[in-house]
């Protein structure tokens, strides 16, 4: 009975020690990206950089993550979840030293990607090792925390970020990430005393690897280039790659993402699509907001970041409580309610004017923070529960590749927006008329995208 119980304790211990490591890491990545939406001003500034340019200050770092998830999720499967989970903090973490120093707009840039490599090794593992410490009846209330944290890396990356910002200079929105990394890092070893490889047995697919992460590179490089006819040749490149990747993996012994899982399993390939819809629609509101208040109301960054914190704090309050709900309620339910407040917000803020009284956009920031609170933990529980063990990941790096690339695609129609409304262009008085335009342009483009979300939530069947 004593055996039973200190083991049923170590057992506990071991569950908690997973959460602590993978929670900070969720708050870290988030953090990391939301200090760095509020300081784009600063930093255009600072390099003579038009919005395009700044735009890929924030790509940068999301294409690499996206074209190395899936490799790095195999990697995570095949040698040890933990161990690629501790390589990706120390990446991110010395690439955030690299950042605080960088000499031009271009080195940032390739920093930026740099820290993005980390970034795929933390997305690629966090919910995979959850998945292989919590059993599937408690794994909703885990993954509600996980996004919670999430949601307060993004409540804080603005409030930080606006403050240093305004006091110390962009440069240290760079360095905040370092004493987190660190401590990560410590935290890793010390708790950390498991290995998660479910799929030691197989062998790396370098192939399919390598065209998957071209492929993403030609599309999202694209985006930049586009109405050009240089922009449409790389897309249908990149389609063409995408194609044969899916006839390689189809064939090949040990891909780095098994087809079937999309072929057989609705709930995975739905959930996901969810996944990718609602990050394309949304990711870009603090990017737009951002240039909004600062350019347009002419507010501080400090000013402008204690506004869009009221976004992800509702996010973070409610999504612990949404994760829940989704272990007793079908989750696509819980998420198709969430996506639609989504929408309802990006509609409301497509009417936003030059006089628009902040009130209007607070409250509008909170409805969407309840709309992301109640469709991500809820879809991310579906889509671990919905996989067996060994491909848990795969599973993981799936979703974090859908958030990823829908977030790549959300700042892509900005871009194209800027480009077709304001050209490439330094953002000064005389253009803030086509700015406007284009930010109450992509809101409306976003708000109908999460329309076509909600039927792809709902359509994907019950888990239970």
């Amino acid at each position: 009975m004593k055996r039973e119980a200190g083991k049923k304790e170590k057992e506990n211990v071991h569950k908690q020690s997973a959460l602590i490591v993978t929670t900070l890491s969720a708050f870290l990545t988030p953090l990391a990206l939301s200090t760095v939406n509020v300081a784009l001003p600063s930093i255009g500034g600072a390099f003579s950089m038009n919005a395009i340019a700044l735009s890929w200050v924030a790509t940068a770092y999301l294409l690499t993550a996206a074209m190395f998830l899936l490799p790095f999720g195999k990697l995570a499967d095949i040698y040890g979840r933990k161990r690629i989970f501790y390589i990706g903090t120390w990446v991110f973490t010395i690439s955030s030293f690299l950042l605080g120093f960088s000499p031009s707009g271009g080195m940032l840039i390739a920093f930026r990607a740099i820290q993005g490599i980390g970034g795929a090794m933390l997305f690629g593992t966090g919910n995979a090792i959850l998945s292989s410490v919590f059993p599937a009846g408690e794994r909703g209330r885990v993954f509600g925390i996980n996004v919670a944290a999430v949601y307060l890396g993004n409540s804080f990356g603005p409030f930080l970020g606006g403050i240093i910002t305004h006091h110390m200079g962009w440069r240290w929105i760079f360095f905040l990430n370092i004493p987190f990394g660190l401590t990560i890092i410590l935290l890793s070893l010390l708790k950390l005393k498991t290995e998660w490889a479910d799929a030691q047995s197989e062998s790396f697919d370098y192939v399919g690897s390598f065209v998957y992460s071209l492929s993403f590179l030609a599309i999202i490089y694209a985006l930049s280039l586009l109405p050009f006819i240089s922009g449409w040749l790389f897309i249908v490149s990149g389609l063409l790659g995408i194609a044969f990747f899916i006839k390689w993996e189809a064939q090949t012994e040990h891909p780095i993402i098994h087809v079937r899982l999309f072929n057989k399993n609705r709930i995975f390939i739905f959930s996901n699509i969810a996944a990718l819809i609602n990050y394309s629609a949304t990711f870009v509101i603090g990017f737009l907001l951002s240039f909004y208040l600062q350019h347009i109301r002419g507010f501080t960054p400090q000013r402008a970041g204690i506004i869009l914190v009221s976004q992800p704090i509702i996010q973070a309050i409610f999504s612990p409580f949404a994760g829940k709900i989704s272990d007793r309620v079908e989750p696509r339910i819980v998420a198709s309610g969430g996506m639609l407040l989504t929408a309802m917000g990006l509609f409301l803020l497509a009417c936003i004017k030059e006089n628009t009284p902040l009130m209007f956009i607070i409250m509008n920031l909170g409805l969407l923070g309840l709309g992301f609170a109640f469709f991500s933990s809820p879809n991310t529980n579906a889509i671990m529960s919905s996989v067996e063990n060994r491909f848990y990941g795969v599973a993981s790096a799936t979703l974090a590749t859908m958030r990823l690339l829908g977030q790549i695609v959300s700042m892509g129609i900005a871009m194209a927006l800027f480009a077709i409304y304001m050209g490439r262009v330094e953002i000064v008085p005389l253009y803030y008329p086509q700015l406007l335009l284009s930010i109450k342009v992509t809101f409306t483009v976003c708000g109908f995208l999460c329309i076509g979300g909600i039927f792809a939530s709902l359509i994907r069947g019950n888990l239970r």
